[in-house]
């Protein structure tokens, strides 16, 4: 069968890094949000008690995605600029050796040792630095890091997961926000283990019971540190 032009295949890899960020933060936010209520309703909290530690936790979560993710992908931008202008130095260095390296690379990914090194001279002479960038460090503008644009998804991903639980806590009458808010929380992070999985290309039902599974014991232990602590005080 032959495949008509412009068809375009679509791979669930080519979704892991935005889809993983996404996942990670929207389950953060569910599940760190919901234990911190929970374990201020198990407490005997107040109905505004329990609504301050569901806002708090809140912005104190997205706050600290975003500064974490934005200081980690920080780290790996300078070690790519770092990479980048060392390789920039070796090419003016020493460009034959560099052509020669670039060869190697496609001789090893499958080239005749003739075609590697063609295909390596017309690389070299169109875009030295961009050739060695993607083919010897890895780095092209869909994997290069982006400090602020990973902070912002981050902290966003995690204020939309954290935002139900709050909602049903504020809509939930005094005494009944552990009993409301474990459950829905249980099926949001159900649900989202299973649309993650889904995107991803992975078992739907093994990774929503695996999600959910940790979320339960996550609350069950905070509910009882709330407990403990809420009799003693």
């Amino acid at each position: 069968m032959v495949r008509r032009a412009g068809h375009a295949e679509g791979h669930a890899v080519n979704r892991l890094g935005w889809l993983r960020a996404a996942v990670l933060g929207a389950n953060d936010g569910i599940l760190s949000t919901a234990s911190l209520i929970i374990g201020v309703a198990s407490a005997h909290g107040t109905h505004q008690s329990v609504l301050i530690a569901g806002v708090s936790g809140l912005v104190a979560g997205a706050m600290s995605m975003a500064s974490g993710e934005y200081v980690s992908v920080s780290s790996q931008s300078d070690s790519e600029r770092a990479d980048i202008g060392r390789e920039g130095k070796e090419l003016l260095a020493n460009r034959a050796g560099e052509t020669r390296e670039l060869a190697d690379i496609y001789v090893k990914r499958g080239l005749d040792p003739t075609l590697a090194m063609t295909v390596a001279e017309q690389l070299m002479a169109h875009d030295a630095l961009g050739a060695h960038t993607r083919d010897e460090l890895g780095i092209s503008d869909m994997t290069a890091a982006r400090p602020v644009q990973a902070a912002l998804a981050s902290a966003a991903a995690f204020a939309a997961g954290a935002a139900p639980p709050l909602l049903i806590a504020l809509a939930t009458p005094t005494g009944f926000e552990t009993a409301t808010v474990s459950v829905a929380s249980l099926a949001f992070l159900a649900v989202l283990g299973a649309v993650g999985a889904k995107a991803g290309g992975a078992k739907v039902m093994k990774a929503a019971i695996r999600v959910t599974f940790w979320g339960a014991l996550a609350m069950v232990v905070t509910a009882g540190i709330g407990a403990i602590l809420g009799a003693h005080v």
